[in-house]
């Protein structure tokens, strides 16, 4: 058992591991910034530490501060969340050289994965499908274009260290891949600080699939089903439901197998999601996300599992409380992430929430930091709260959504439920029948 988790992050994830983590009979320590001390996660933790102002610079991705703050408070565990310094390789290390455990994998495993090049490379060799491309980094034009026939246009060019749909081109033929091929590795070397770029097959229409999966760190993997997150807008997830609607119970156990299997020959030691575009029945691996992802309550609802519990078990030396036999799917769950933006323009809406009703009733489930009074700080993430309904099967779950959202209040801010309700009525998704290209579209159109 750990003496105190120090939760090095904010807003609904640090109060989701924070929660788990009482009910485990661990004592919590909240960091925050001087911005975030009114926060619900910094109440409800048995000791908190100010780290810095505002910035996530000076505060949430201060190091140095978190580390002084587990020494203050004796925290010898500290969970990162998602975002931040949660997949951070060197963050692990430090912690690992002052005896800290970090809740999650190996620094090794993060900075392997990190690496979009050497992640893709490490899939391949474990038996996991990928899109075609090139082997590795391109730096010249001749070679972008040579690869570029050979696997056939359109291709798009990622930033190997990329991330949040930054550092990304689609390119349509050898006359566009001049410009594409410089300006992606600009881009790439001013947001990450890495230049290198690779170059995959561009897939016209597919959907965003991703399998949860735990590693005990001594050769056992298990895998928890896939969500689907084709719903994006600039390639950031709005909305993901478990089980896919697009899978058969056929696909979900091969593709499910195959990174089970993956993360027990890894060594792969916590919770980790291993991401793939899916188009014509075949998987692509896109990346893995070495940390718990924010859509992972879809899983929890229609498995059972407690995945923050099990990542405490597992850093603590215990293992994982189930096996891949005791995965059983009962259900269907839908995630919206509920945004302080607005609904049409996507301007972010910060200020004071002057009145806050959260949904409630069977099935409804409401991951959020926020209150009445509370107020919506402009310096981080827009993500208030999310919102999960899990239903015997998806049309209960879509019925139960629509009511859920229209019971959701939210005053004195700009939101995006307004958005999350017009699509819960949309004939496409109601019938699953979207990629990750429709919500861009449906809002484009609806603009016009």
């Amino acid at each position: 058992m750990f003496n105190k988790v120090l939760i090095a992050n904010r807003g609904e994830i640090a109060l989701r591991i924070l929660r788990a983590c009482k009910e485990m009979g661990i004592p919590t320590v909240a960091v925050h910034s001087t911005a975030d001390a009114n926060a619900m996660h910094v109440r409800l933790a048995d000791q908190s530490v100010c780290i810095g102002p505002p910035a996530s610079r000076d505060s949430y991705l201060n190091v140095h501060q978190i580390i002084a703050a587990c020494e203050v408070t004796g925290a010898d565990a500290i969970h990162p969340g998602y975002g931040f310094l949660s997949e951070n390789a060197k963050f692990a290390e430090i912690l690992e050289a002052h005896n800290i455990t970090f809740i999650g994998p190996s620094s090794a495993h993060i900075s392997m994965m990190g690496d979009k090049i050497v992640a893709k490379q490490t899939a391949k060799e474990l038996g996991i499908p990928i899109v075609p491309g090139s082997d590795g980094a391109v730096t010249e034009l001749d070679d972008a274009r040579r690869i570029a026939n050979d696997i056939g246009y359109p291709v798009i060019i990622k930033a190997a260290s990329g991330g949040g749909g930054r550092g990304m081109k689609v390119v349509n033929n050898d006359d566009e891949m001049t410009t594409a091929l410089q300006t992606t590795r600009t881009e790439a070397g001013a947001a990450f600080g890495d230049d290198s770029v690779y170059i995959e097959k561009y897939l016209a229409t597919p959907r965003h699939i991703e399998v949860q999966v735990m590693g005990d760190g001594k050769g056992r993997g298990v895998h928890l089903g896939e969500r689907d997150c084709s719903l994006q807008r600039r390639h950031q997830k709005v909305l993901e439901e478990a089980n896919s609607p697009a899978l058969t119970v056929e696909q979900r156990e091969r593709i499910g197998g195959i990174c089970a299997k993956a993360i027990g020959d890894m060594g792969y030691s916590g919770a980790g999601t291993i991401e793939f575009l899916y188009e014509n029945g075949e998987f692509y691996f896109i990346e893995m996300n070495t940390r718990l992802q924010v859509e992972h309550p879809v899983t929890e609802m229609i498995t059972r599992i407690d995945l923050v519990n099990e990542q405490l078990n597992v850093a603590m030396g215990n293992g994982m409380t189930f096996e891949q036999k005791d995965v059983r799917f009962q259900g269907h769950a839908i995630e919206c992430r509920i945004n302080a933006e607005n609904a049409r323009t996507f301007v972010p809406s910060p200020g004071e929430i002057t009145y806050y009703h959260p949904p409630g009733g069977l099935g409804v489930r409401v991951d959020s930091g926020v209150f009445s009074g509370y107020r919506v700080p402009p310096y981080y993430d827009s993500l208030i709260g999310k919102l999960i309904v899990v239903g015997r099967t998806r049309t209960e779950c879509l019925n139960r959504l629509r009511r859920a959202l229209d019971e959701f209040v939210v005053d004195g801010i700009d939101t995006t439920l307004p958005l999350f309700q017009d699509l819960v009525r949309n004939e496409d998704v109601i019938a699953g029948d979207y990629d990750i290209h429709w919500l861009e579209k449906y809002l484009a159109n609806k603009t016009d």
